[in-house]
């Protein structure tokens, strides 16, 4: 088993892994819109999102697995009025991959946190 991180302050903070590997399979931990090369966060939710899949590829290829690797994904969103907003983004990262998905409209740990993306990919 192969843990990475992204060096995330709260990695450390909150005791997990950005993403775990087990032989052929990437669990990627829920990733949110933070910028993490100065820590900033953008208000809109869709470069948020757009944030999010940068993290969470960059993260697939330090593992060795490409985004066409990606079978399950989990959107949490802060607002079902979200939805349009932030299609376009998944649409572009996701659009010819097509995995299994969830969306959740809960709350998230920080009030500028409006969406939250985590992924598993397998790569057998």
């Amino acid at each position: 088993m192969h843990r990475l991180t992204t060096g995330s302050p709260f990695e450390a903070r909150l005791a997990y892994s950005r993403a775990v590997v087990k032989g052929d399979w990437c669990f990627v931990s829920g990733v949110t819109g933070y910028d993490y090369a100065d820590m900033t966060m953008p208000e809109d939710a869709c470069r948020q999102a757009r944030n999010c899949f940068t993290t969470i590829f960059s993260v697939l290829e330090q593992a060795g697995f490409a985004p066409a690797d990606i079978v399950r994904v989990q959107y949490t969103i802060t607002d079902a009025a979200l939805v349009d907003v932030i299609a376009p983004p998944l649409s572009d990262a996701l659009g010819d991959i097509r995995p299994a998905a969830t969306m959740v409209v809960a709350g998230l740990i920080r009030p500028e946190m409006r969406v939250e993306i985590e992924v598993t990919a397998f790569r057998g």
